[in-house]
C-alpha cells in the first residue's frame, strides 16, 4: 500500500467506522419501535436479526478503528473543503433535528399521535437527499427514496385504517431498521474495499 492511500485509508476508516455505530444505534432503534409493534404476536422474535447486525457493525467498527490506527495519519491535502463539508454536514443534521421536532409536533397536534414514528421515518428520508449530494453518493438517494416510501405508506394505512397503530409502528420500524441495515452493510463493503 503506498503511502497516498495509506493515509486516505486512515481518514476512510475513522470514518466508516463512526458511520458504522451509529447505523448500530439506528439499527437498533428501528428494530425495537418494531419490536414493540409486534410484541403480541409471534412474529417479533424474527426482529432477532436485527440486533444481530448490530453487533457485526460495532464489531466492523472497532475492527476499523484498530486498523485505522496501524495507518500513518496525516492532514487532508484540501483542508478548506473539508470544514466547509462538516459545516454542512452538520447543518443537514441540524436540520434533521428540527425537522423531526416540527413534524413530531405537528402529527400530536393535529391529534395523530399513531403517525409520530412514520412522521420521523419521513423526516429522516428527505435528509438523505442533501446528504447524498454532499457527498456525491447515489446510494445515499436510493436509502432517502426508500424511506420516503415507507414513511408514506405508513402513514396512508394509517389515515385509511387500513393498518392498526402496532402494525404501523412494525411496519415503520422494519422499514427503516432495512434501510440502516443496508446503510451499515454499505460501509462495510467499502471498507473492505478501501483495504483491499
Amino acid at each position: 500500500m503506498d503511502m497516498k492511500l495509506a493515509m486516505l485509508s486512515n481518514i476512510a476508516l475513522k470514518r466508516i467506522a463512526s458511520g458504522l455505530s451509529m447505523m448500530a444505534v439506528f439499527t437498533f432503534f428501528w428494530a425495537s419501535c418494531a419490536y414493540y409493534g409486534l410484541l403480541d404476536t409471534s412474529y417479533r422474535w424474527l426482529l432477532l436479526i436485527f440486533p444481530i447486525l448490530c453487533v457485526i457493525f460495532i464489531y466492523n467498527a472497532f475492527r476499523l478503528i484498530r486498523k485505522a490506527q496501524n495507518l500513518p495519519s496525516q492532514p487532508l491535502a484540501d483542508l478548506d473543503e473539508e470544514e466547509k463539508r462538516g459545516k454542512r454536514f452538520g447543518i443537514i443534521l441540524a436540520g434533521e433535528g428540527i425537522g423531526i421536532f416540527i413534524a413530531v409536533n405537528i402529527v400530536i397536534n393535529l391529534h395523530h399521535r399513531e403517525l409520530i414514528m412514520p412522521a420521523i421515518a419521513l423526516v429522516v428520508g428527505l435528509h438523505f437527499i442533501p446528504l447524498a449530494k454532499l457527498f456525491k453518493r447515489k446510494f445515499d438517494y436510493y436509502l432517502g427514496t426508500w424511506s420516503i416510501l415507507i414513511a408514506f405508506f405508513a402513514i396512508t394505512f394509517s389515515l385509511n385504517k387500513m393498518l392498526n397503530e402496532s402494525a404501523v409502528l412494525a411496519f415503520t420500524g422494519i422499514g427503516m431498521a432495512v434501510s440502516t441495515t443496508f446503510y451499515g452493510l454499505k460501509m462495510i463493503l467499502s471498507a473492505h474495499k478501501a483495504l483491499s
